[in-house]
Protein backbone atom coordinates (compact mmCIF):
# COMPACT_ATOMS: atom_id res chain seq x y z
CA UNK A 1 0.00 0.00 0.00
CA UNK A 2 1.16 3.41 -0.99
CA UNK A 3 2.18 6.30 1.40
CA UNK A 4 -0.78 8.40 -0.07
CA UNK A 5 -3.23 5.28 0.47
CA UNK A 6 -2.28 4.96 3.90
CA UNK A 7 -2.69 8.09 4.72
CA UNK A 8 -6.35 8.32 3.34
CA UNK A 9 -7.34 4.95 5.26
CA UNK A 10 -6.12 6.25 8.40
CA UNK A 11 -8.23 9.25 8.18
CA UNK A 12 -10.95 7.35 6.71
CA UNK A 13 -10.38 5.20 10.08
CA UNK A 14 -10.55 8.61 12.31
CA UNK A 15 -13.42 9.28 10.41
CA UNK A 16 -15.34 6.40 10.95
CA UNK A 17 -14.72 7.89 15.15
CA UNK A 18 -15.82 10.90 14.59
CA UNK A 19 -18.85 9.51 12.44
CA UNK A 20 -19.84 7.29 15.52
CA UNK A 21 -19.15 9.86 17.70
CA UNK A 22 -21.64 12.25 16.40
CA UNK A 23 -24.37 9.96 15.14
CA UNK A 24 -25.70 9.75 18.66
CA UNK A 25 -26.09 12.24 21.21
CA UNK A 26 -23.63 14.82 22.46
CA UNK A 27 -21.79 13.87 25.24
CA UNK A 28 -22.85 16.05 27.65
CA UNK A 29 -20.66 15.86 30.05
CA UNK A 30 -16.98 14.65 28.59
CA UNK A 31 -13.97 16.81 29.23
CA UNK A 32 -11.13 15.24 26.96
CA UNK A 33 -8.40 17.33 29.02
CA UNK A 34 -8.82 15.90 32.57
CA UNK A 35 -7.53 18.78 35.11
CA UNK A 36 -4.23 16.91 35.96
CA UNK A 37 -3.40 18.92 39.35
CA UNK A 38 -6.87 17.84 40.57
CA UNK A 39 -6.49 16.27 43.32
CA UNK A 40 -9.71 14.06 44.94
CA UNK A 41 -10.86 15.19 48.08
CA UNK A 42 -10.19 12.54 51.11
CA UNK A 43 -12.95 10.19 50.69
CA UNK A 44 -13.20 9.44 54.82
CA UNK A 45 -16.67 7.34 54.70
CA UNK A 46 -16.05 3.31 55.31
CA UNK A 47 -15.82 1.50 51.86
CA UNK A 48 -17.43 -1.31 52.50
CA UNK A 49 -20.35 0.90 53.96
CA UNK A 50 -20.40 2.48 51.07
CA UNK A 51 -20.47 -0.33 48.27
CA UNK A 52 -23.41 -1.65 50.78
CA UNK A 53 -25.43 1.90 50.28
CA UNK A 54 -25.11 2.05 46.76
CA UNK A 55 -25.91 -1.55 46.44
CA UNK A 56 -28.90 -0.73 48.16
CA UNK A 57 -30.05 2.85 46.91
CA UNK A 58 -33.59 2.64 45.11
CA UNK A 59 -33.53 6.50 43.96
CA UNK A 60 -31.23 6.50 40.94
CA UNK A 61 -29.97 10.22 41.30
CA UNK A 62 -29.27 9.66 44.70
CA UNK A 63 -27.73 6.41 43.70
CA UNK A 64 -25.37 9.11 40.82
CA UNK A 65 -24.65 11.24 43.41
CA UNK A 66 -23.41 8.92 45.56
CA UNK A 67 -21.58 6.87 43.05
CA UNK A 68 -19.57 10.24 42.24
CA UNK A 69 -19.02 10.88 45.60
CA UNK A 70 -17.53 7.78 46.28
CA UNK A 71 -15.39 7.77 43.10
CA UNK A 72 -13.06 9.98 45.02
CA UNK A 73 -11.71 7.00 46.60
CA UNK A 74 -9.14 5.44 44.74
CA UNK A 75 -9.79 1.99 46.79
CA UNK A 76 -13.22 2.57 45.46
CA UNK A 77 -12.37 3.13 41.77
CA UNK A 78 -10.81 -0.37 42.20
CA UNK A 79 -13.92 -1.94 42.61
CA UNK A 80 -14.50 -3.16 39.48
CA UNK A 81 -17.76 -5.18 40.89
CA UNK A 82 -19.56 -1.75 41.92
CA UNK A 83 -18.91 -0.61 38.91
CA UNK A 84 -20.62 -3.30 35.93
CA UNK A 85 -23.31 -3.23 38.84
CA UNK A 86 -24.17 0.36 39.06
CA UNK A 87 -24.15 0.54 34.79
CA UNK A 88 -26.03 -2.69 34.32
CA UNK A 89 -28.55 -1.35 36.42
CA UNK A 90 -28.94 1.95 35.19
CA UNK A 91 -29.03 0.59 31.64
CA UNK A 92 -31.50 -1.62 32.49
CA UNK A 93 -33.58 1.59 34.06
CA UNK A 94 -33.24 3.25 30.89
CA UNK A 95 -30.89 5.22 32.11
CA UNK A 96 -28.69 6.28 29.52
CA UNK A 97 -27.97 9.18 30.87
CA UNK A 98 -27.13 8.70 34.29
CA UNK A 99 -24.35 6.14 32.79
CA UNK A 100 -22.92 8.85 30.89
CA UNK A 101 -22.83 11.11 33.49
CA UNK A 102 -20.82 8.46 36.22
CA UNK A 103 -18.40 7.60 33.45
CA UNK A 104 -17.91 10.44 32.01
CA UNK A 105 -16.44 11.95 35.58
CA UNK A 106 -14.13 9.40 36.52
CA UNK A 107 -12.10 11.15 33.25
CA UNK A 108 -10.96 13.47 35.86
CA UNK A 109 -8.78 11.56 37.37
CA UNK A 110 -5.92 11.83 34.88
CA UNK A 111 -3.38 9.70 37.73
CA UNK A 112 -5.61 6.07 37.13
CA UNK A 113 -6.23 7.44 33.34
CA UNK A 114 -2.10 6.95 32.80
CA UNK A 115 -2.62 3.20 32.91
CA UNK A 116 -3.99 2.02 29.88
CA UNK A 117 -7.12 -0.30 32.05
CA UNK A 118 -8.91 2.00 33.64
CA UNK A 119 -9.33 3.56 29.78
CA UNK A 120 -10.58 0.01 28.58
CA UNK A 121 -12.99 -0.29 31.99
CA UNK A 122 -14.47 2.69 30.95
CA UNK A 123 -14.78 1.91 27.27
CA UNK A 124 -16.35 -1.90 28.30
CA UNK A 125 -18.48 -0.40 30.81
CA UNK A 126 -20.33 1.60 27.67
CA UNK A 127 -20.61 -1.56 25.77
CA UNK A 128 -21.92 -3.07 28.80
CA UNK A 129 -24.52 -0.35 28.89
CA UNK A 130 -25.32 -0.75 24.91
CA UNK A 131 -23.80 2.70 24.46
CA UNK A 132 -21.26 1.97 21.02
CA UNK A 133 -20.86 5.52 20.40
CA UNK A 134 -19.74 6.70 23.80
CA UNK A 135 -17.07 3.23 23.64
CA UNK A 136 -15.74 4.70 20.53
CA UNK A 137 -15.73 8.31 21.55
CA UNK A 138 -13.70 7.38 24.65
CA UNK A 139 -10.91 5.16 22.56
CA UNK A 140 -10.77 8.75 20.24
CA UNK A 141 -10.08 10.59 23.51
CA UNK A 142 -7.38 8.66 24.88
CA UNK A 143 -4.56 10.16 24.09
CA UNK A 144 -5.68 13.46 25.16
CA UNK A 145 -6.54 11.76 28.39
CA UNK A 146 -2.75 11.15 28.47
CA UNK A 147 -4.00 7.13 28.87
CA UNK A 148 -1.77 4.72 26.27
CA UNK A 149 -4.00 3.66 23.35
CA UNK A 150 -2.75 0.11 22.04
CA UNK A 151 -4.17 -3.03 21.12
CA UNK A 152 -5.74 -3.75 24.37
CA UNK A 153 -8.29 -0.67 24.41
CA UNK A 154 -8.65 -1.19 20.40
CA UNK A 155 -10.35 -4.74 21.06
CA UNK A 156 -12.05 -3.53 23.59
CA UNK A 157 -14.07 -1.26 21.80
CA UNK A 158 -14.57 -3.81 19.03
CA UNK A 159 -16.36 -5.88 21.96
CA UNK A 160 -17.86 -2.93 22.67
CA UNK A 161 -19.72 -2.86 19.55
CA UNK A 162 -20.66 -6.62 19.88
CA UNK A 163 -21.94 -5.99 23.33
CA UNK A 164 -24.15 -3.04 22.42
CA UNK A 165 -25.32 -4.81 18.93
CA UNK A 166 -23.65 -2.39 16.59
CA UNK A 167 -21.25 -4.63 14.84
CA UNK A 168 -22.96 -3.42 11.61
CA UNK A 169 -21.92 0.09 12.10
CA UNK A 170 -18.25 -0.98 11.87
CA UNK A 171 -18.68 -2.62 8.25
CA UNK A 172 -20.96 0.07 6.95
CA UNK A 173 -18.64 3.19 8.05
CA UNK A 174 -15.81 1.13 6.49
CA UNK A 175 -17.81 -0.15 3.56
CA UNK A 176 -16.03 -3.51 4.11
CA UNK A 177 -14.17 -5.47 6.16
CA UNK A 178 -11.02 -5.44 4.09
CA UNK A 179 -11.21 -1.68 4.69
CA UNK A 180 -11.65 -1.63 7.99
CA UNK A 181 -8.27 -4.39 8.35
CA UNK A 182 -6.17 -1.98 6.51
CA UNK A 183 -7.04 0.70 8.95
CA UNK A 184 -5.86 -1.81 11.70
CA UNK A 185 -2.41 -2.73 9.84
CA UNK A 186 -1.93 1.28 9.50
CA UNK A 187 -2.56 1.87 13.03
CA UNK A 188 -0.36 -0.93 14.16
CA UNK A 189 2.61 1.78 12.23
CA UNK A 190 0.86 3.98 14.55
CA UNK A 191 1.29 2.61 18.08
CA UNK A 192 -2.41 0.23 17.73
CA UNK A 193 -1.09 -3.03 16.51
CA UNK A 194 -4.42 -5.43 16.05
CA UNK A 195 -3.42 -9.19 17.25
CA UNK A 196 -5.41 -12.70 17.26
CA UNK A 197 -8.05 -11.87 20.02
CA UNK A 198 -9.17 -8.37 17.86
CA UNK A 199 -9.49 -11.26 14.66
CA UNK A 200 -11.53 -13.29 17.23
CA UNK A 201 -13.98 -10.08 17.83
CA UNK A 202 -14.71 -9.38 14.33
CA UNK A 203 -15.53 -13.25 13.51
CA UNK A 204 -17.62 -13.31 16.37
CA UNK A 205 -19.06 -10.15 15.49
CA UNK A 206 -19.45 -11.10 11.86
CA UNK A 207 -21.14 -14.54 12.73
CA UNK A 208 -23.93 -12.98 15.03
CA UNK A 209 -24.54 -10.86 12.43
CA UNK A 210 -25.29 -13.45 9.81
CA UNK A 211 -21.91 -11.98 7.44
CA UNK A 212 -20.38 -15.12 6.04
CA UNK A 213 -18.63 -13.09 3.10
CA UNK A 214 -17.45 -10.73 5.37
CA UNK A 215 -16.10 -13.48 7.23
CA UNK A 216 -14.52 -15.13 4.64
CA UNK A 217 -12.74 -12.40 3.75
CA UNK A 218 -11.04 -12.29 7.63
CA UNK A 219 -10.17 -15.37 7.39
CA UNK A 220 -8.75 -14.70 3.70
CA UNK A 221 -6.85 -11.72 5.97
CA UNK A 222 -5.42 -13.76 8.74
CA UNK A 223 -4.00 -16.14 6.11
CA UNK A 224 -2.01 -13.34 4.10
CA UNK A 225 -0.35 -12.06 7.59
CA UNK A 226 0.31 -15.49 8.79
CA UNK A 227 -1.70 -14.90 11.97
CA UNK A 228 -3.13 -18.82 12.92
CA UNK A 229 -6.37 -18.86 14.09
CA UNK A 230 -7.05 -20.65 17.66
CA UNK A 231 -10.17 -22.61 18.58
CA UNK A 232 -11.95 -19.42 19.20
CA UNK A 233 -12.06 -18.70 15.72
CA UNK A 234 -13.23 -22.27 14.28
CA UNK A 235 -16.27 -22.36 17.20
CA UNK A 236 -17.41 -18.75 16.05
CA UNK A 237 -17.77 -19.93 12.83
CA UNK A 238 -19.13 -23.01 13.94
CA UNK A 239 -21.78 -21.61 15.86
CA UNK A 240 -22.52 -19.78 12.72
CA UNK A 241 -22.68 -22.52 10.51
CA UNK A 242 -25.11 -24.22 13.01
CA UNK A 243 -27.29 -20.93 13.33
CA UNK A 244 -28.40 -21.03 10.09
CA UNK A 245 -29.06 -24.40 10.30
CA UNK A 246 -25.55 -25.78 8.33
CA UNK A 247 -24.81 -28.35 10.99
CA UNK A 248 -22.69 -31.03 8.59
CA UNK A 249 -21.17 -27.91 7.27
CA UNK A 250 -19.68 -27.29 11.11
CA UNK A 251 -19.11 -31.23 11.09
CA UNK A 252 -16.63 -31.05 8.52
CA UNK A 253 -14.83 -28.25 10.02
CA UNK A 254 -14.69 -30.24 13.39
CA UNK A 255 -12.93 -33.06 11.43
CA UNK A 256 -10.43 -30.87 10.10
CA UNK A 257 -9.54 -29.87 13.76
CA UNK A 258 -9.86 -33.05 15.13
CA UNK A 259 -6.98 -33.81 12.51
CA UNK A 260 -4.79 -30.81 13.74
CA UNK A 261 -2.51 -29.94 17.41
CA UNK A 262 -5.88 -27.57 18.00
CA UNK A 263 -7.88 -28.87 21.15
CA UNK A 264 -11.60 -28.59 21.27
CA UNK A 265 -13.20 -27.28 24.78
CA UNK A 266 -16.79 -26.89 25.97
CA UNK A 267 -17.63 -23.71 23.31
CA UNK A 268 -17.08 -26.14 20.75
CA UNK A 269 -19.28 -28.92 21.81
CA UNK A 270 -22.01 -26.39 22.80
CA UNK A 271 -22.31 -25.39 19.61
CA UNK A 272 -22.95 -28.86 18.30
CA UNK A 273 -25.19 -29.67 21.10
CA UNK A 274 -27.40 -26.41 19.98
CA UNK A 275 -26.92 -27.35 16.21
CA UNK A 276 -28.31 -30.87 16.99
CA UNK A 277 -31.01 -29.90 19.34
CA UNK A 278 -32.30 -27.14 16.77
CA UNK A 279 -32.44 -29.93 13.82
CA UNK A 280 -34.44 -32.04 16.15
CA UNK A 281 -31.31 -34.43 16.38
CA UNK A 282 -31.53 -35.41 19.93
CA UNK A 283 -29.56 -38.72 19.62
CA UNK A 284 -26.52 -37.00 18.23
CA UNK A 285 -26.86 -34.20 20.43
CA UNK A 286 -26.70 -36.90 23.71
CA UNK A 287 -23.60 -38.12 22.08
CA UNK A 288 -22.10 -35.22 21.20
CA UNK A 289 -22.22 -34.40 25.78
CA UNK A 290 -21.53 -37.70 26.21
CA UNK A 291 -18.29 -37.27 24.37
CA UNK A 292 -17.38 -33.77 26.12
CA UNK A 293 -17.71 -35.89 29.79
CA UNK A 294 -15.07 -38.92 28.14
CA UNK A 295 -13.09 -35.62 26.65
CA UNK A 296 -12.39 -34.25 30.27
CA UNK A 297 -14.47 -31.16 28.99
CA UNK A 298 -16.45 -29.64 31.58
CA UNK A 299 -20.25 -28.86 30.86
CA UNK A 300 -21.07 -25.12 31.77
CA UNK A 301 -24.43 -23.54 31.85
CA UNK A 302 -25.13 -23.24 28.11
CA UNK A 303 -24.53 -26.81 27.74
CA UNK A 304 -27.69 -27.48 30.27
CA UNK A 305 -29.68 -24.61 29.04
CA UNK A 306 -29.41 -26.22 25.48
CA UNK A 307 -29.98 -29.54 26.52
CA UNK A 308 -32.55 -30.20 29.97
CA UNK A 309 -35.21 -28.52 27.66
CA UNK A 310 -35.22 -30.90 24.86
CA UNK A 311 -34.96 -34.13 27.10
CA UNK A 312 -37.69 -32.53 29.02
CA UNK A 313 -39.94 -32.07 26.15
CA UNK A 314 -38.59 -35.46 24.36
CA UNK A 315 -40.00 -37.38 27.08
CA UNK A 316 -36.52 -38.30 28.53
CA UNK A 317 -37.11 -36.84 32.10
CA UNK A 318 -34.70 -39.66 34.00
CA UNK A 319 -32.05 -37.79 31.81
CA UNK A 320 -33.03 -34.37 32.43
CA UNK A 321 -33.38 -34.76 36.19
CA UNK A 322 -29.80 -35.98 36.02
CA UNK A 323 -28.40 -33.37 34.00
CA UNK A 324 -30.84 -30.62 36.49
CA UNK A 325 -28.85 -32.24 39.51
CA UNK A 326 -25.93 -32.34 37.89
CA UNK A 327 -25.80 -28.44 37.12
CA UNK A 328 -27.19 -27.86 40.53
CA UNK A 329 -23.86 -29.84 41.67
CA UNK A 330 -21.59 -27.96 39.18
CA UNK A 331 -23.38 -24.35 40.13
CA UNK A 332 -24.10 -23.60 36.85
CA UNK A 333 -27.91 -24.18 36.78
CA UNK A 334 -29.83 -23.02 33.64
CA UNK A 335 -32.54 -21.35 36.09
CA UNK A 336 -35.86 -21.96 37.89
CA UNK A 337 -37.83 -21.77 34.80
CA UNK A 338 -36.14 -25.02 33.48
CA UNK A 339 -35.89 -26.83 36.51
CA UNK A 340 -39.30 -25.75 37.27
CA UNK A 341 -40.09 -27.43 33.72
CA UNK A 342 -38.47 -30.38 34.79
CA UNK A 343 -40.12 -30.93 37.92
CA UNK A 344 -44.08 -30.38 36.45
CA UNK A 345 -42.65 -32.79 33.55
CA UNK A 346 -41.80 -35.55 36.39
CA UNK A 347 -44.90 -34.97 38.53
CA UNK A 348 -47.16 -35.03 35.52
CA UNK A 349 -45.68 -38.78 34.99
CA UNK A 350 -46.35 -40.27 38.12
CA UNK A 351 -42.45 -39.33 39.15
CA UNK A 352 -43.75 -37.53 42.20
CA UNK A 353 -41.23 -38.42 44.50
CA UNK A 354 -38.46 -37.86 41.89
CA UNK A 355 -39.95 -34.44 41.48
CA UNK A 356 -39.67 -33.45 45.15
CA UNK A 357 -35.83 -34.54 45.73
CA UNK A 358 -35.10 -31.94 42.63
CA UNK A 359 -37.09 -29.35 44.54
CA UNK A 360 -35.40 -30.09 47.61
CA UNK A 361 -32.07 -29.95 45.95
CA UNK A 362 -33.02 -27.20 44.04
CA UNK A 363 -33.82 -25.00 47.50
CA UNK A 364 -30.70 -26.22 49.28
CA UNK A 365 -28.89 -24.31 46.35
CA UNK A 366 -30.22 -21.22 46.58
CA UNK A 367 -34.14 -21.28 45.03
CA UNK A 368 -37.08 -19.63 46.86
CA UNK A 369 -39.99 -21.65 47.39
CA UNK A 370 -41.47 -19.35 44.82
CA UNK A 371 -39.41 -20.00 41.92
CA UNK A 372 -39.00 -23.56 41.72
CA UNK A 373 -42.23 -26.00 43.85
CA UNK A 374 -44.59 -28.73 43.32
CA UNK A 375 -47.08 -28.34 40.97
CA UNK A 376 -50.58 -27.82 42.76
CA UNK A 377 -52.21 -31.37 41.79
CA UNK A 378 -49.25 -32.69 43.68
CA UNK A 379 -49.23 -31.05 47.39
CA UNK A 380 -52.52 -33.59 48.51
CA UNK A 381 -50.59 -36.43 47.46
Amino acid sequence: MSYAGGRGMMSQLFQFLRILRLSGRKLSSSNPNPDHNFQPRAYTKPLSATINKLFKERDLDKLVVGFKLASESYRFRCRHNIYEFTVRRLAAAGRLDAVESILENQKRFAADLTREGFGVRLISLYGKAGMATNAAATFDQLPSLGSPRSVLSFNAVLTAFVDAGDYSRVVTTFRDVPAALDSLVLMEKNGISSDLISFNILLKGLYESKRFSDAENIWNRMARENIQPDIKCFNAKMRGLVSVGKTLEAVAILDKINQSELKTDIFTFNAFIKGYCQDGNLEQAKLVYMNLIKNGCAPNKETFLVLIPSLSEAGELDLALKLSKESLSRRCSPGSEILQGVVDGLAKNFKVEEARKLVEISRANGYSRKSIRMPLSCLAV
